[in-house]
């Protein structure tokens, strides 16, 4: 398993960028001392919650050792606090950044799979919400999307409720994320917006939230919405809160659920035969 990070200059956030690559290139065959893999690689574009970065899936989960078991690509970048979406009074790109330079750039980078069957988009909290809207509105790109804990919550945004990060002027906050937090519903941030208006594009979805998350409520609603919209949606629930276990749980149900490769038999550091 070649793990690899790439440090590079953003045209979408005009700055460089520091983002983990799982890349598993390394499977070995013991009889002829030589490396198999099946390319091009499907391709699971992994995002990190708030206070997160590019790190954080890396050090609390297995992805890299299922990744490994399944032939899979993983590509984590930093998307700071900023809720992975535009906006451009600050100029920073960040929906541009995940939802299309990276898949661009990382496709001239290794060999991956170009087949909107073989992308997927998924996170947690800010990154699920960031997959969502990400993954309908570049669905042309992303065939395949889960959210995990996903942090839905534009009611909240729309009407200015006070955040997780304090701060004293709140629209002032939220404004430095979505642009013109007064506008947001209907907007391309508008999770419940792109699927109306994308309905008939829309990629396959998983949903899973903790049974003790505060957020299992508005992953409900989101769940019954998709449903409505006749969305081909998978949603799961089970014992856990806003956390790291819970999440560890489920990437590897999310994997499951995604059209993978069969177990790859290789010899490695976790694989002696």
């Amino acid at each position: 398993m070649a793990v690899i990070q790439m440090n590079y200059f953003s045209k979408s956030l005009m700055r460089t960028v520091d983002v983990n690559v799982i890349l598993p290139i390394d499977h070995l065959d013991m009889d002829t001392k030589t490396y198999h893999y099946k390319t091009p690689f499907k391709t699971l574009y992994l995002l990190h919650g708030i206070f997160g970065d590019h790190n954080d899936w890396m050090y609390n989960t297995n992805i890299k050792r299922w990744a490994n078991d399944h032939n899979l690509c993983v590509v984590m970048p930093s998307g700071e606090n900023m809720f992975y979406v535009d906006n451009k009074i600050t100029q920073k790109f960040y929906g541009e950044f995940v939802g299309k330079e990276l898949v661009e750039m990382t496709r001239q980078s290794f060999p991956l799979s170009h087949q909107k069957e073989d992308t997927f988009i998924a996170g947690l909290s800010m990154g699920g919400y960031g997959a969502i809207v990400n993954g309908i509105k570049y669905h042309e790109t992303f065939g395949y999307v889960a959210g995990l804990s996903s942090a839905l919550l534009i009611d909240n945004w729309a009407n200015v409720i006070k955040p997780l990060i304090h701060s004293p002027n709140v629209k002032a906050y939220y404004d430095t994320i979505f642009e013109d937090v007064s506008h947001i519903i209907g907007s391309d941030q508008d999770y419940h917006a792109l699927v109306l208006k994308h309905q008939d594009h829309l990629p396959h979805f998983y949903l899973c939230v903790g049974t003790e998350d505060a957020l299992l409520p508005a992953n409900r609603e989101f769940y019954q919405f998709l449903k409505e919209h006749h969305a081909d949606i998978t949603y799961s629930e089970g014992p856990g809160a806003h956390e790291w276990d819970f999440w560890n749980t489920y990437i590897q149900k999310v994997l499951d659920w995604l059209p993978l490769d069969d177990h790859v038999n290789d010899v490695s550091s976790g694989n002696v035969k």
